[in-house]
């Protein structure tokens, strides 16, 4: 009998941060951005909101002999939801919020096999608190004109120069950066497939492709 055919690894996300997390596991994957709306719907609270965006991403971009990866991560204060600021005042002030106080980032996580038919899914949401330490006015205008926050949710980049004013993190810090690997690999698993099967040979360590 011939073994089935192991199919490609697609990541439905733009972020450098996702591809980033997925090339240090030296896992082969192709880059295939979706075009979702991310608005909440009504009464939606924060683990509906990241499950149902994530699963539309990796729908949106799967294709047959496709096992498409998507996430979708969000920042929630005082039961509201931060997204992506839309400009440098609305960064500064998430900033100012977040400042000296906890809150929580949640991303969800899907993975679509169109290998199958029909296609089969698994999907997870991971939640993480982190506590930002008091900044300043000053540190926070600066941050802000040096651009990191502005495609990030909550306006910080735990993996840029975010880290200087996160204090302490409870839970998976991949999550934070945008997409927790645990998950990842338990949705994997799920699905029948070994997440190590979709390693790259490393022969010049490829890039990501687009």
């Amino acid at each position: 009998m011939t073994a089935a055919k192991t199919p490609r690894l697609v990541l439905a996300s733009a972020s450098p941060r996702r591809s980033a997390l997925l090339f240090d596991l030296e896992l082969e994957f192709l880059v295939r951005p979706p075009h979702t709306d991310e608005s909440p719907r009504p009464l939606e609270g924060p683990i509906d909101l990241v499950a149902r965006l994530a699963l539309e991403k990796a729908r949106a971009r799967v294709e047959t002999d496709d096992l498409v990866l998507a996430a979708d991560t969000i920042v929630v204060i005082d039961g509201e939801i931060l997204g992506k600021p839309a400009d440098e005042a609305e960064a500064r002030d998430m900033l100012r919020r977040l400042s000296g106080r906890d809150h929580e980032v949640y991303t969800g996580v899907a993975l679509v096999d169109g290998s199958a038919v029909p296609a089969r899914l698994a999907s997870r949401v991971e939640r993480t608190k982190v506590r930002i330490r008091t900044m300043t006015a000053a540190e926070i205008a600066a941050y802000v004109a040096g651009g990191e926050p502005m495609d990030k949710a909550g306006a910080y980049a735990i993996q840029g120069w975010g880290a200087v004013y996160v204090e302490a993190i409870t839970g998976n810090y991949t999550n934070v950066v945008g997409l927790p690997i645990p998950a990842v690999e338990a949705c994997f698993r799920e699905l029948g497939f070994a997440i190590e099967s979709f390693r790259r040979q490393l022969t010049g360590a490829p890039s990501p492709r687009t």
